[in-house]
C-alpha cells in the first residue's frame, strides 16, 4: 500500500498538469482577435466564464466522489474538459460557441477533474497532508509552462482552431488515463509506522460533514483566506505584461519573457508554502503569505529595473500558487479528510469569485488613476488587513463552533 500511493500520486499529479494547461490561456488571446475581430476583453471573456464555472463544478464533483468514486468523476472531468477544448476548434466566428465550449463545458470537466487528486491524497498521505496537495496542485501550476509554448508552436503551424482540436485530444487521453488511477485507500488504512497525532491547536477530533462544516464560522473564513489570497495574485496575473512594460518600460518581449519567468512561482509556490505549513501550521502559512504580499504590493511600483520587479512578482506569484497549495490540508484539518471532496470543493467558489474580482479592481484602479501604483498600493493594504484572518481562526471543536448533525 505505501508504494501504491505514490503511483497514485504520480497520476494525480499528471491529471493536474492536464488541466493545469487553461493557465496558457493568453497565448489564444491575440490570434482569436486577430482572426475574427473579436475585442481581447471578449477573448479574455472565455477564461474567466472556465475559472468560475469550475469553482462551482469542484463542489458538485467532491459531492459526487462521495457517492461514486474519484475514478469515475475524474474520468469524466478529463472527457468533459477535453470535448469542450475540441468542440472550441468549431467556434471560428461564434463567440457564443467559445464561451460555450471551452469555457462552460470545459470548465465543468476542470472542476469534476481539479478536486479529484485533491480530496485523494489527503486521505493517502495523512502523514504528508500539505506537502503531497502542494505537489499536486502544483502540477495544476505548470501546466502553463508545458502547454504555452506547444499551443504557440501548433498556432503558428497550423492555425488556432485545429490547434484546439490537438490540444483537446491530447488533454481528453491524458486526463482520461490518469484519472483512471484515481481511488480512495481502504477505511482503515493509515501508512506503515506512522500514527495519528491529533492536536487541539491545529486539527479537528472527528470528520464533518459538509452540512456541519457550513454551520460553522471556521468554514467561511476559509473561504475568506482562499478568496482574499486570490483576489491579490490574480490581479497580478492579469496584468502582468502591459504592468512590467509600464513600470519597466521594457519592449513586449521581455516583458513576456518576465512572464514566463514569474509564472514558475505560481508552480514552486504551491510545493513550496504546502511544504513550510506542516511545520508553520496552516493558519501562521497564510499569516506570512499575507504580511509578505502586504510588503512586496506597496514596494512593488517603485522598483523600475527588470531583476527586483520580476524577483518580487516571482515571489508574489509563489504566495499566490501557495494558497491552493496549503488549503486543501487546511480545510482537512478542520474538518477531516473523509468529507474534504465538498467541502474544499465548494470553498473553491472562492477562486470563481475572486477571478472576477481581483482583475477587475486592479483594471478600474489603473485605468481611472493612469497607472498601476494606485491599484498596488490598495491591494498592499487588503492584504494587511487580511492578515487578521488566519491570526484568529481555530479549529472548530466545540459544540459552540458548530451544531453536529445526525449521520
Amino acid at each position: 500500500m505505501n508504494s501504491k500511493r505514490w503511483g497514485i500520486a504520480a497520476a494525480g499529479v499528471l491529471l493536474q498538469v492536464a488541466l493545469g494547461a487553461v493557465y496558457a490561456w493568453s497565448v489564444f488571446r491575440k490570434p482569436l482577435a486577430t482572426q475574427f475581430h473579436w475585442s481581447i476583453a471578449e477573448v479574455t471573456l472565455t477564461f474567466t466564464i472556465a475559472i468560475f464555472v469550475l469553482g462551482f463544478a469542484a463542489f458538485f464533483g467532491g459531492l459526487w466522489n462521495d457517492r461514486s468514486g474519484p475514478r469515475v468523476v475524474a474520468m469524466t472531468g478529463g472527457l468533459l474538459y477535453g470535448l469542450g477544448t475540441i468542440l472550441a476548434s468549431l467556434s471560428a466566428g461564434r463567440l457564443w460557441w467559445l464561451y460555450l465550449t471551452y469555457g462552460f463545458i470545459g470548465g465543468i470537466g476542470l472542476g469534476f477533474a481539479y478536486i479529484i487528486p485533491v480530496s485523494v491524497l489527503v486521505k493517502w498521505f495523512p502523514d504528508k497532508r500539505g506537502l503531497m496537495t502542494g505537489i499536486a496542485v502544483g502540477g495544476f501550476g505548470a501546466g502553463a509552462l508545458i502547454t504555452a509554448p506547444v499551443a504557440t508552436r501548433l498556432i503558428q503551424s497550423i492555425g488556432v482552431m485545429t490547434t484546439f482540436a490537438y490540444l483537446g485530444t491530447a488533454y481528453l487521453v491524458i486526463c482520461v488515463g490518469a484519472g483512471f488511477f484515481m481511488q480512495n485507500p481502504p477505511a482503515d488504512w493509515k501508512p506503515e509506522g506512522w500514527t495519528p497525532k491529533v492536536s487541539l491547536k491545529s486539527q479537528a477530533a472527528r470528520d464533518f460533514t459538509l452540512a456541519e462544516a457550513l454551520k460553522s464560522w471556521q468554514w467561511w473564513a476559509l473561504w475568506v483566506l482562499l478568496f482574499l489570497n486570490t483576489s491579490a495574485g490574480i490581479s497580478i496575473i492579469s496584468q502582468e505584461a502591459p504592468m512590467f512594460q509600464e513600470l519597466t518600460k521594457v519592449s513586449a518581449i521581455v516583458a513576456a519573457g518576465m512572464v514566463g519567468i514569474v509564472s514558475i512561482g505560481n508552480a514552486l509556490g504551491r510545493v513550496f508554502w504546502a511544504s513550510m505549513s506542516d511545520y508553520l501550521t496552516r493558519r501562521y502559512t497564510f499569516l506570512v503569505m499575507f504580511l509578505l504580499q502586504a510588503a512586496l504590493f506597496w514596494f512593488l511600483p517603485s522598483l523600475g529595473a527588470v531583476a527586483p520587479l520580476t524577483a518580487v512578482a516571482f515571489i508574489v506569484l509563489m504566495c499566490y500558487g501557495g494558497g491552493f497549495g496549503t488549503m486543501p490540508a487546511f480545510a482537512a484539518d478542520y474538518f477531516g479528510s473523509r468529507y474534504v471532496g465538498p467541502i474544499y470543493g465548494l470553498m473553491l467558489t472562492a477562486w470563481g469569485f475572486a477571478s472576477a474580482f481581483g482583475p477587475l479592481l486592479i483594471a478600474h484602479l489603473r485605468q481611472t488613476s493612469g497607472s498601476f501604483a494606485s491599484g498596488l498600493h490598495v491591494l498592499a493594504v487588503v492584504m494587511l488587513i487580511s492578515a487578521v484572518v488566519p491570526f484568529i481562526v481555530r479549529p472548530p471543536k466545540t459544540a459552540t463552533d458548530v451544531v453536529p448533525t445526525t449521520r
